[in-house]
């Protein structure tokens, strides 16, 4: 049985209860040996009941509403029987990096368990708009016109676009993708020209910096350009991301766990 930390038995074994469900809670009280059979929806159900108490406590000490802000489940790299648990809990919010990866992952998982919610908060190639447009609800890495021209090609053709979110390399980081500060505006004027349909930015601070100035930065961009998302904040900055006004937050190890990137080859 999973223990949290700093709970007394009682407090342990009441939030275990509540994460998992009264049934599965008696099995494995019960009968031991089925504690390994449990482990893995276990794992992931207390998981992601953390993390959603986690944002709750984050939106109430920002004073935002219950609604402000979704949680996405990030599943890229992840062993099937993890993202199954998470499903199986009632999560339909989930995030992926490889179009590849995705395509031969989710539309059985849809059939499965009906609708979800589908994020590609990846690298987009051009040559994989296509598929990425199909099963994709939002993409939140728009993040040059090659691939704007594209999405915007594939809109007209379609009828139909995701949302989309434009990647802002807030720290100008030569190695990373997004859209630099000084371009964000013009850029934003161009997709609208363009009729796609832009929701908000999206940032990855730099590891080496504290998050919080370029969440203010993403931010005040977002505001002066008439955008209400705010795509910002993983696993161990999501709390600060809330409180500068984050409306998706991207968290995966936090859910999960560590992602084993040699048992998985992952494809772009």
């Amino acid at each position: 049985m999973l223990v949290f930390a700093s709970t007394s038995k009682v407090e342990n074994d009441t939030r275990v209860e509540r994460a998992i469900g009264p049934l599965y809670f008696f099995v494995a009280k019960a009968w031991p040996t089925g504690t390994a059979l449990l482990s893995e929806v276990e794992r992931e159900t207390v998981s992601l009941s953390e993390t959603l108490e986690r944002i709750a406590r984050a939106k109430q000490a920002a004073g935002r509403s219950a609604d402000e802000v979704r949680l996405i489940a990030v599943s890229k790299v992840q062993p099937l029987e993890r993202v199954r648990a998470v499903l199986a809990a009632g999560h339909r919010c989930f995030g992926e990096n490889y179009v590849q990866e995705a395509q031969a992952k989710w539309p059985a998982l849809r059939t499965e368990f009906g609708a979800v919610d589908l994020h590609m908060i990846g690298p987009l190639q051009t040559n994989k708009a296509k598929v990425a447009v199909e099963l994709f609800d939002a993409i939140h890495s728009v993040d040059r016109p090659s691939l704007a021209e594209k999405l915007a090609r594939l809109a007209q053709s379609r009828g139909a676009s995701p949302d989309l979110f434009i990647q802002v390399n807030t720290g100008a980081e030569p190695q990373k993708a997004g859209v630099l500060p000084d371009q964000v505006d013009d850029f934003v004027a161009a997709c609208r020209a363009m009729d796609l349909p832009i929701q908000g930015l999206m940032c990855i601070p730099p590891e080496d910096a504290p998050p919080e100035p370029h969440f203010t930065l993403l931010a005040q961009m977002a505001a002066r350009n008439g955008l209400s998302g705010l795509s910002m904040g993983m696993s161990s900055d999501f709390e600060a991301a809330i409180a500068h006004g984050a409306t998706h937050v991207r968290v995966g190890s936090a859910i999960f766990g560590a992602r084993d990137y040699g048992a998985a080859r992952s494809p772009a």
